[in-house]
């Protein structure tokens, strides 16, 4: 059938958005009607559904003792740790139910997935990593967030490939770095930005294929630069030396100064590198792939995020974390070998036709299922034959489409929505969506999105963060025992003993900053 561009309304924000010719192509390709909501809309519903870097102190459902969870103890959902999920002394399909056809959908899987005990955290193939989460196999790593496959890194959001590298957000194939932010291929670049195959830099962006630059940006295949500026290689390293970097004084100078110039000096108007006919922010290596940002080696998508994992193909609307994902639409942390996957989140590894699924595990052609392993042919965790299962499934989708799911605003909910952000397990303010699409808790709790303040921990400050030495050749082994306090949000942090290694072998100085306040990008 050809298609014509077609202008719709979204129901939610009342902003107009275009469909066009191919992307009703790709609904009839996976049988699904097209959006009622728009773009971004559609966005913001799915990252309410994700808590990417926040740890709560929670009651483990089956011992009673303490364990941390991504998932607040206000969530409403039973929490347990991943040895005891994937344990074989339970049985997810006990909490089965037939589905009621007299009642909403959406009510029936929410009640599901509230009786359904849950993992902690979303971690698989770790190594030595106990504290990062939303992550997959990484070796010998801290608090690491949304990552996959890195040795020996510390404090990252979406580190992957890398080794050896601390503080830094969305790098890839990179060591040695530190305090830097989408970098490819780089080697030893500190508090640097959108560069790649590059080393040795400080300040850096939007440099490719430098070596040994200061405070330089747009830079091609350069070396021993300050600002833009050719030196030799002896008065580069005793200009750089006068800088003492090693310094907190001398960095924030030094930071100060490169800054500036960067004021000074053009930006791309699209952030990316190796495109073919792709648009958006922060695409590299990509193919046809428009409208989404923050995506690797990948081809023929549109409206996706955070895909930095390769390579995707065939996806509209997904949102986290990728590795050879096709034919998904309005996901989320649904990756590794996931195909033909719609309107579910963390479905991993290798799912495959799942529909309205949380929480399940390689599992295929299951309906509104929450937590399954390797199970197939199954509705609200209720196990059917296949020719059960297809005739059930089409008589759901007809009967949500006749009796939808209408939220607090008035909003309403059909076969081809994503869940609506009301029935979200996390706080709108813990999740993803709040950091693209900010509310205040008045806005959030009007729209009846959910909110969940947490208190925070005591702990006895032994030092603020500006008592800290200036250098870190001033730094004794006493600075492991003192809990200190960010000068930005007053969190309380200590720095660990390979933290400290790392900072002296490169020598230079320590952040002054929280996990949360150090992770945001440039």
């Amino acid at each position: 059938m050809k298609y014509k561009s077609q202008n719709v309304v979204c129901q939610n924000c009342k902003v107009s958005f275009t469909i066009d010719p191919e992307d009703f192509n790709f609904y009839e390709k996976i049988k699904v009607p097209p959006p009622t909501f728009c773009p971004l809309c559609r966005a913001q519903r799915r990252m309410a559904f994700r808590n990417e870097r926040k740890l709560f102190k929670v009651k483990d459902h089956f011992t009673g003792e303490d364990i941390f969870s991504t998932y607040p103890a206000e969530s409403g959902r039973k929490i347990i740790t991943r040895e005891e999920w994937f344990g074989d002394n339970w049985d997810l399909m006990e909490y089965g139910a037939s589905y009621d056809f007299s009642r909403n959908f959406f009510e029936q899987l929410m009640e599901l997935q509230k009786k359904v005990p849950m993992y902690n955290f979303n971690v698989i193939r770790m190594v030595n990593s106990p504290y990062s989460f939303n992550a997959t196999a990484l070796k010998n790593c801290y608090l690491l967030c949304n990552s996959n496959s890195s040795e020996d890194c510390m404090y990252g959001n979406a580190v992957d490939f890398s080794k050896d590298c601390v503080d830094n957000s969305h790098i890839n194939h990179s060591e040695r770095c530190y305090e830097s932010f989408w970098l490819e291929n780089c080697y030893q670049c500190y508090f640097t930005t959108r560069s790649m195959e590059s080393r040795n830099l400080y300040f850096c962006r939007g440099c490719v294929g430098c070596s040994d630059c200061f405070g330089c940006t747009n830079l091609r295949s350069t070396s021993y630069c300050i600002f833009n500026q050719n030196y030799s290689k002896e008065e580069y390293y005793e200009k750089i030396k006068s800088m003492q970097l090693d310094t907190f004084s001398g960095n924030k100078k030094a930071r100060e100064k490169a800054r500036a110039f960067w004021d000074t000096q053009p930006v791309k108007y699209h952030q990316g590198l190796k495109n073919l006919n792709s648009t958006g922010s922060y695409v590299t290596n990509c193919k046809n792939v428009n409208d989404s940002y923050l995506v690797r080696e990948s081809e023929n998508m549109r409206y996706c995020q955070y895909l930095q994992v390769p390579k995707n193909k065939d996806n509209y609307d997904v949102t986290n974390w990728g590795e050879y994902i096709e034919l998904c639409y309005e996901t989320i942390e649904c990756g590794e070998n996931s195909y033909n996957n719609k309107f579910s989140r963390n479905c991993w590894p290798a799912c495959k036709h799942n529909e309205y699924c949380m929480d399940n595990f390689s599992s295929s052609d299951c309906f509104g299922c929450v937590g399954l392993k390797k199970k197939q042919y199954c509705i609200l965790n209720k196990q059917y034959t296949k020719e059960e299962y297809e005739k059930m499934v089409e008589k759901i989708k007809k009967n949500m489409d006749e009796m939808p799911y209408v939220d607090a605003q008035g909003l309403v909910y059909k076969y081809g929505e994503f869940f609506p952000i009301e029935l979200s397990p996390f706080g709108y303010n813990n999740s993803l969506a709040v950091q693209h699409f900010p509310m205040t808790q008045e806005e959030a709790q009007d729209k009846k999105y959910p909110w969940i303040e947490v208190g925070r921990g005591e702990y006895n400050i032994t030092k603020k963060a500006r008592e800290l030495p200036d250098s870190i050749n001033e730094v004794s082994d006493q600075i492991l025992k003192e809990v200190i306090e960010c000068e930005n949000c007053k969190n309380a942090y200590r720095i660990l003993e390979n933290e400290l290694i790392f900072y002296a072998k490169k020598n230079c100085r320590f952040h002054e900053c929280a996990m949360n306040a150090d992770m945001s990008a440039e």
